[in-house]
């Protein structure tokens, strides 16, 4: 009974946390009904408020499961659990938006967005990376947790562990291996293809956090390491900026035209 007693100040911890996640969930959910009411004849205030509150919710959110999973590094299931959920939270309510400037680079690239409305999403997402970054922060110094320190949110912990080429080629897999499955599982029933992009997200964060931290998301990598990036700007940029964007084009090469390319030439030689 004593040690369950000695537990209960992280249960109480870890439910703030989740408490905090939850109710930002809700107003961000309240905040998008009001702007598809108010404001769906301005097309693009419209998208841009979208835009900016879905990556205002993911960083938030993930700021707290990095401040979680950074308590029990040694037992992960507990963050692993919360990454899948999480992540079938934004499924549901995300819908329509990227929050991934990666995510808009591919429909771009694809042709399935034009540049005004990609360079109007991608505004929206720095912006809302940003502004999230300074949101967690207050919060974070009302000390509502004994995990909440407000000197967290302007160090820089550092997430890349491994060398430069090691850490690029992490980050571009794991946006080839989750843009690929994006853009795969289009056709997939709503409710499967959430549960399926949850299991991958929570995948490679398995296999990839301890390298990297398994980004793949250059807005939210802002948010999350704004201070590194100011510390060491170019290598920051690179492991989490690019290394995304050749992941994307690696994959829309592959699947574009490497892979047409090599069954029209088997087609042929069949023929002949």
């Amino acid at each position: 009974m004593t040690a369950l007693w000695g537990l209960w100040p992280d249960v109480q911890d870890n439910c703030t946390s989740l408490g905090l996640m939850l109710l930002l969930v809700l107003f961000m959910g309240l905040a998008r009904v009001v702007t598809r009411q108010q404001l769906h004849r301005f097309t693009m205030i419209h998208t841009f408020v979208l835009e900016f509150l879905a990556t205002f919710q993911l960083c938030c959110c993930t700021h707290e499961l990095q401040l979680l999973s950074e308590q029990e590094p040694a037992h992960p299931t507990w963050p692993l659990t919360l990454v899948y959920f999480f992540s079938l939270v934004h499924g549901l309510t995300l819908v329509g938006t990227s929050s991934n400037p990666c995510g808009v680079m591919m429909q771009m690239l694809l042709g399935g967005m034009s540049s005004e409305t990609g360079a109007l999403r991608l505004s929206a997402q720095l912006i809302g990376a940003l502004c999230s970054r300074y949101c967690v922060s207050v919060l974070w110094s009302l000390g509502l947790s004994k995990y909440h320190l407000d000197e967290r949110s302007f160090a820089c912990r550092n997430p890349i562990q491994v060398d430069l080429p090691k850490a690029i080629i992490t980050e571009a897999i794991c946006s080839f291996i989750f843009h690929s499955a994006l853009l795969h599982f289009q056709e997939v029933r709503t409710k499967l293809r959430i549960h399926l992009l949850a299991a991958i997200i929570t995948f490679l964060v398995y296999t990839g956090g301890s390298l990297t931290g398994a980004v793949f998301n250059p807005a939210l990598a802002l948010s999350l390491h704004l201070k590194c990036f100011d510390e060491a700007f170019l290598r920051f940029f690179i492991v989490y900026w690019l290394a995304p964007s050749l992941g994307i084009l690696l994959m829309i090469l592959m699947f574009n035209f490497f892979l047409p390319w090599l069954y029209n030439n088997h087609t042929i030689n069949k023929n002949e």
